[in-house]
């Protein structure tokens, strides 16, 4: 993709096999409320809808942490909206109500809302069925601004999701000469076979104490781990879900042996 007249970005490679950059430049933090602190709430009546009865509202990809489009709302389309557990908007053009897949089957599933400090603009964070752009792009938010070059950032848990949506892609469209492909086809006994090797280049890494060839083999091992859970099953959501389980345990201690051990 070029960006704002640069050059194109060269995809990552991982174990050799090109994963598209994440798209990170329209994405805000995951709103999480600090640990401990109770977060203040709005009611409906409480929103300050515009002059024409709307407030816009900005939908993010609840997983990801994507933008995926912003749309208007009335206060009927945002309570349906509570009402359904699915995206309802007021269509300007239309001058009605929609339901966000109504047409496409690509439904909106709520999971949090959070309003902002004036109480004029709403995040809903869903998990969406499909593609939120009516020109089947994930994001409405697809292209960059001529007159301003997007610099990607680097570092992002993006990359994460990103990864494990590509892994389970190659199962659905397989590529000539994929190695993901190769994995899924020898099946359990040669990809864990693989996590052991890249475990052990790991250590061998640490032992060395290359700041680099460590990276590059966590790489690798991460990699192998997420061809694993995808051929056994295990959505990368399930790890990430049984992280926050065990990180809201207080202490989060777990008998190992003869030591306690916290996380």
């Amino acid at each position: 993709m070029v960006q704002g007249g640069g050059a194109a970005s060269p995809p990552y490679k991982i174990c050799g096999e090109a994963v598209p950059q994440p798209c990170t430049r329209f994405s805000i933090p995951m709103l999480q409320n600090a640990k401990g602190n109770i977060m203040e709430t709005v009611d409906i009546k409480n929103i300050s809808f515009n002059e024409k009865g709307l407030v816009p509202a900005i939908v993010q990809d609840a997983r990801s942490g994507e933008i995926l489009m912003m749309a208007y709302m009335n206060q009927e389309s945002l309570q349906k909206t509570i009402e359904t557990g699915e995206t309802w908007f007021f269509s300007r053009s239309r001058q009605k109500l929609w339901h966000k897949g109504e047409e496409s089957a690509h439904f909106q599933h709520v999971k949090k809302i959070f309003v902002d400090c004036d109480a004029d603009t709403l995040i809903v964070q869903v998990i969406p069925d499909g593609p939120a752009c009516h020109t089947n792009n994930p994001t409405c938010f697809f292209r960059s601004l001529t007159e301003w070059e997007n610099r990607e950032e680097t570092g992002s848990l993006a990359i994460l999701h990103t990864l494990f949506e590509e892994i389970k892609d190659r199962r659905a469209h397989p590529q000539d000469k994929s190695y993901t492909n190769y994995l899924q086809s020898e099946g359990k006994n040669k990809i864990d076979k693989k996590i052991g090797e890249e475990a052990a280049e790991v250590i061998i890494a640490d032992q060395h104490q290359d700041k680099e060839e460590i990276i590059d083999e966590s790489c690798d091992l991460l990699y192998h781990l997420f061809v694993m859970w995808e051929n056994s099953g295990v959505d990368l959501y399930d790890i990430m879900s049984k992280l926050e389980e065990r990180d809201e345990k207080k202490g989060n201690k777990k008998k190992v042996g003869h030591k306690d051990k916290i996380f």
